[in-house]
């Protein structure tokens, strides 16, 4: 018979439950990784479809039996991520930690002709040959919005600027590119209905005082259909049978194998395809089904949304924008 000291059964036991949640930890990675996944939007690249703050399910099994198909609002592994020639040091990057997560929408699948195109002065899109309806793309114009009240954050940037010139981390040339890139960052373009009030906006609270305006004193609005940028080096490109994209609205891409082209829904405030261009049907790792709720809100966690601001926090919820179907 063997017996145990009080220290040894002790050090079993507790041997044992770290067993015990090791093994479940793995069995949510597994279900996380393959099965599904809870995503929180972090752009607003899919106005109106999905807004910033918004969390959704994601079905990721399907995908491991069937090809993604035109339309579908998907989750990706970011492109511009510049990943590990190692095989198992890119599985980690992929499946655990490493590229930022984008959603965007399926325009085109492998073997299509995507094409990019002005006509009567707004950007359209044809599939092979054929012009692209779509009803999903966002219909509101975009105002421009200070994060912060703009004389403080000139000021602020001047003061950093000025700091890091000190430091001799900055040189006094660099000086305008640093403060013009400080302001930029807090500059965000939101879905506008312009027939309510700042205060009644269907998408975002807007603060009336951080609304930027033009030299005539109206807010900076942009419009849907708007030209986002001349084609530098793709308008020629019909008669070729070469790849063409520069950031703007005229691209031409004929799709190899799993290769697809995403774009988001809000067009005028997405980066996508015609930054990146095609991407490889490896990135894509879920199909988004569901809106599980809705929160004017940049914080990853709620809770902790909720813990810095307990009363606002209530009256950013969109309650008419949870539990609905993505299309």
């Amino acid at each position: 018979m063997t017996f145990f000291s009080k220290s040894q059964k002790k050090q079993t036991g507790l041997l044992a439950e770290a067993k015990q949640i090791a093994f479940v930890l793995l069995v949510v990675f597994l279900i996380r990784t393959f099965i599904f996944g809870l995503y929180q939007v972090p752009t607003g690249s899919m106005e109106t479809t999905m807004l910033v703050g918004e969390r959704f399910f994601a079905d990721k099994f399907t995908y491991l039996f069937s090809k993604p198909q035109r339309g579908h609002v998907i989750s990706l592994n970011s492109p511009l991520f510049k990943y590990s020639d190692n095989v198992f040091k890119r599985l980690f990057e992929e499946y655990v930690w490493g590229p930022q997560n984008l959603t965007k929408r399926i325009i085109g699948v492998p073997g299509d002709l995507v094409e990019g195109k002005i006509e009567e002065g707004k950007p359209v899109v044809y599939i092979n040959g054929q012009k692209l309806d779509e009803p999903y793309l966002n219909k509101y114009p975009l105002i421009t919005v200070w994060r912060k009240d703009p004389k403080l954050l000139a000021k602020s940037a001047q003061s950093e600027a000025l700091s890091l010139i000190s430091q001799n981390k900055l040189t006094p040339q660099q000086f305008e590119e640093y403060f013009n890139g400080s302001i930029a960052r807090n500059i965000v373009r939101k879905s506008y209905d312009p027939s309510v009030s700042y205060q009644d906006q269907p998408f975002y609270r807007i603060q009336e005082s951080l609304v930027a305006r033009d030299t005539n004193g109206n807010p900076d609005l942009v419009y849907p259909g708007t030209i986002i940028e001349e084609s530098k080096t793709c308008a020629n490109q019909e008669a070729t049978d070469k790849n063409c994209w520069d950031r703007s609205d005229v691209f031409r891409v004929k799709l190899g194998d799993n290769q697809y082209w995403l774009m988001g829904d809000n067009r005028l405030n997405s980066a996508d395809s015609r930054v990146f261009g095609p991407i490889d049907g490896r990135l894509i790792h879920g199909r988004i089904l569901f809106r599980i709720l809705s929160i004017d809100s940049d914080d990853d966690w709620i809770i902790i949304d909720l813990l810095k601001h307990p009363l606002d926090f209530w009256t950013r919820i969109r309650w008419s924008r949870f539990f609905q179907w993505i299309y």
